[in-house]
């Protein structure tokens, strides 16, 4: 179990990350690899990612010099998942080459004692391994992530408005409790079991910063040097995708006044019954407009409990911006 104690002022100090986090997505998708729980969630990413690591010649890298630092067992390095990489990929990969030696080759060896590590992971303290390593890192991304980022992207915007709506209703407390099934909060301890080990992280002050992760699957994730910024990588809400294509019918229909209001309602996120007292309609008449916007790719709808969040697409918000600029 892992356990993060709160004082007062660590609850005035609750972050949730506004962009995806580059590096923790390239991890957790090498986690979605290898192992078949929680396929069904992935699998057009996992089909388009055997094909595109094969097309690119990255099958072995990703094999023999990814997967080893990344096993999905109760550690993997800290280094490989910097905060940088909030301000995306790039950001993030110099982090990690800007890394002290030190802390790699401390990091490498608790690897190597917590779930055994190929040799030539000693010398990753070397600067020109970690450049091979970045370029690796770099490659995979552009082959099995960027492809698929206005999804994430998507995933990753309701999941904000989840926690937004959360916040704005409920306070801090009320978006801790609902983070997900496996994360309990028991003021003034945020629990999370099960989890690879049994640890206490002491918020002392410096707060906590919750990562939205599309890739993440089930079981946060947290750092495993209390010394760094707390951090703590849980998965989004995942349902079978419904929405339909550009041409379709539904969107043709979008015109009527109820419908403009739901989606404009949509932009700051809301339940079924918001949508409702938004456009004047009832609850029952709001789910049907609901679906007719989800199925023209305009919303997503997120079910968390008992309460249905929709919030626009990208698709959804250009056509609203589009609108506004044009006066209607």
């Amino acid at each position: 179990m892992l356990r993060f104690h709160f004082t007062p002022e660590d609850l005035t100090k609750v972050r949730v990350a506004t962009e995806p986090h580059a590096l923790w997505e390239i991890a957790v998708s090498l986690h979605r690899l290898q192992t078949r729980e929680g396929r069904w969630a992935y699998a057009p990413w996992f089909r388009d990612a055997r094909t595109a690591l094969r097309r690119a010649g990255l099958e072995q890298t990703v094999k023999s010099f990814l997967l080893p630092l990344f096993p999905r067992a109760g550690y993997f390095p800290d280094f490989l998942t910097p905060p940088e990489g909030t301000q995306g990929l790039h950001a993030g990969l110099d982090a990690v080459l800007a890394t002290p030696d030190a802390r790699v080759d401390g990091e490498v060896q608790l690897l190597d004692r917590t779930v055994g590590a190929p040799a030539w992971t000693r010398r990753l303290g070397e600067r020109g391994l970690r450049e091979q390593l970045v370029a690796a890192l770099r490659a995979y991304h552009r082959a099995v992530i960027a492809p698929h980022e206005e999804r994430i992207q998507e995933r990753l915007h309701a999941e904000r408005a989840r926690h937004a709506h959360a916040l704005f209703h409920t306070g801090t407390e009320g978006l801790l409790a609902g983070l997900g099934p496996t994360i309990r909060w028991r003021p003034p301890v945020l629990e999370i079991d099960p989890y690879p080990d049994h640890r206490d992280v002491h918020l002392a002050g410096r707060g906590l910063l919750l990562i939205p992760s599309h890739f993440c699957w089930h079981a946060p994730i947290a750092l495993a040097d209390p010394g760094l910024p707390p951090v703590l990588l849980h998965p989004v809400h995942h349902l079978p995708s419904t929405t339909g294509c550009v041409g379709s019918p539904p969107l043709n229909s979008l015109l009527g006044a109820t419908r403009a209001a739901i989606l404009r309602a949509g932009a700051t996120g809301c339940t079924t019954t918001e949508a409702a007292r938004r456009a004047g309609v009832t609850p029952t008449t709001a789910s049907h407009h609901t679906a007719v916007l989800r199925d023209a790719g305009l919303i997503t709808s997120h079910r968390h409990a008992n309460t249905v969040l929709h919030t626009l697409t990208p698709l959804g918000a250009a056509l609203l911006a589009r609108k506004a600029g044009q006066g209607g």
